[in-house]
């Protein structure tokens, strides 16, 4: 079993920046995949990012992409989402997520195996 505990979320204004955190813990390997993702209300869930665990190459959705940048630290086992030049349209549940059979990076939601709890961003026009 993988656990993933994200933090970090709250209100800010736009054009502010935040830092979301995950934590994972449990059954961990090199090769996966950690993905953000993000769910407004009476819409779906839709990618944000994602990092390969082992090499760390990335992919962004298109909406996201020069304003939010994904790492991982590979000691202390946690991936970030730093949010930059936020948009009152970036305001969601963001989740993060491990993909552990697939060896590229993908984007459906459906594919990840793993899944926190959800932290709300909330921006502030």
């Amino acid at each position: 079993q993988v656990q993933l505990v994200e933090s970090g979320g709250g209100l800010v204004q736009a054009g502010g920046s935040l830092r979301l955190s995950c934590a994972v813990s449990g059954r961990t390997f090199s090769s996966y995949t950690m993905g953000w993702f993000r769910q407004a209300p009476g819409k779906e869930r839709e990618f944000v990012a994602a990092i390969r665990w082992s090499g760390g190459s990335t992919s962004y959705a298109d909406s996201v992409k020069g304003r939010f940048a994904i790492s991982r630290d590979v000691v202390k086992n946690m991936v970030y989402l730093q949010m930059n030049s936020l948009k009152p349209e970036d305001t969601a549940v963001y989740y993060c997520a491990a993909d552990y059979n697939t060896r590229t990076i993908v984007v459906a939601p459906s594919l990840y195996d793993y899944w926190g709890q959800g932290t709300q961003v909330t921006v502030s026009s």
